[in-house]
């Protein structure tokens, strides 16, 4: 198979229905060979994205472009894009094999190149000893590998995934995040996904385009995205976050001190960030898994007393809602094998976080 991937663009694309819009002015650049997703919630305009770069929906306004080349008018067939939906759309009466050569089929390929092909699509997602078998004979996983080989047999230019993982159990989507991400590693595809999922946006992706009511919100590497995002939408949907509100106190070189209700907080600005003036207001997020339980004779740079008002074991963690008098309810995550104590509602705890721990974001939760 072909290894080389190209590049997708779409500058100023929208998409109304009437006086709904469902996409609005979203403009992005997509890489060769890269592993793009598309992540929002319901209703964000990341599946009508997909509609349009397939060419199944007709943009309002903007451009599609594949290698700069404009294709925005250009019917689906004629875009040569290889596609995964949600329900993977297997033929039931056609085997394995059958199912993957349809599109070879469909564009007259000769027999010989076809069954070639074909092997080689199977050999790739190493379902080649089910190749005679009926999708009903398969597991879903494998039933996805089948949709995922078809898709990929006639050397597409991308290949769009609509929410692939979605009809699988939660063990069964982790253990396919990582062959799809292999998948992507060895034929040097550009990939474009669309998930609600965050966990499946991160784990396969080099990119995230995060939308929310048809706007692109923030865009980047999900390391970048997870650790420094700039609202609170992108911070609380991906990922669980703690807010705090206060106000500038006092700035010093690369941080500044802020009055949260009764407390004084100490937070770290990166270079790029502006220098605010006193009494502006400051919404901070602090990632659960980034505050300590301190021991007596600890100190860290914010802290926090409080009790325990519910806790849950996770198996890999506990979480822990903690409600402290000067900031609220805060929530907790400590790895288990390392937890200095063992929760209990009620219990009286000091809670820690370094002054880099909290990120700035801005407040667009109206």
């Amino acid at each position: 198979m072909s290894v080389t991937g190209h590049a997708l663009a779409f500058r100023g694309l929208t998409k109304r229905y009437g006086s709904f819009t469902a996409v609005e002015d979203v403009s992005l650049a997509v890489e060769q060979g890269e592993f793009l997703t598309l992540l929002g919630p319901s209703g964000s305009g990341k599946t009508t994205i997909l509609m349009c770069i397939a060419g199944f929906v007709a943009p309002s306004a903007g451009a599609i472009l594949l290698d700069g080349r404009d294709i925005t008018a250009l019917p689906p067939e004629k875009r040569d894009f290889g596609m995964v939906f949600q329900g993977y759309a297997l033929f039931p009466h056609m085997t394995v094999a059958e199912n993957v050569a349809f599109p070879l089929r469909v564009r007259r390929l000769g027999q010989a190149e076809r069954e070639a092909k074909v092997r080689a699509a199977l050999d790739l997602v190493q379902l080649a000893q089910f190749a005679e078998r009926l999708p009903r004979q398969l597991s879903g996983g494998q039933q996805q590998r089948v949709a995922l080989a078809r898709a990929l047999v006639f050397d597409p230019a991308l290949l769009l995934l609509d929410e692939p993982l979605s009809a699988l159990d939660k063990k069964l989507r982790a253990e396919l995040q990582e062959e799809l991400r292999a998948l992507h590693r060895r034929v040097g595809r550009t990939f474009i996904n669309v998930t609600h999922d965050q966990e499946e946006a991160l784990a396969l992706s080099d990119r995230v385009a995060i939308l929310n009511h048809g706007k692109l919100v923030q865009e980047g590497a999900p390391a970048a995205l997870y650790e420094r995002p700039q609202t609170r939408f992108v911070a609380d949907f991906l990922g669980k976050s703690n807010f705090l509100h206060g106000r500038v106190r006092e700035v010093a070189s690369g941080r500044i001190g802020l009055t949260a209700r009764a407390m004084l907080l100490v937070q770290n600005l990166p270079d790029s960030t502006p220098r605010p003036a006193l009494g502006t207001p400051v919404l901070l997020s602090l990632r659960p898994e980034k505050i300590m339980l301190l021991a007596e004779g600890e100190s860290a740079e914010n802290e926090a007393a409080g009790r325990i008002a519910t806790w849950s074991y996770l198996g890999a963690g506990f979480s822990l809602v903690v409600d402290t008098p000067d900031l609220g309810p805060i929530r907790v995550v400590l790895p288990t094998w390392r937890a200095p104590i063992a929760p209990a509602e009620g219990l009286q705890v000091r809670l820690g976080w370094a002054a880099d721990a909290s990120v700035p974001v801005m407040d667009d939760a109206a």
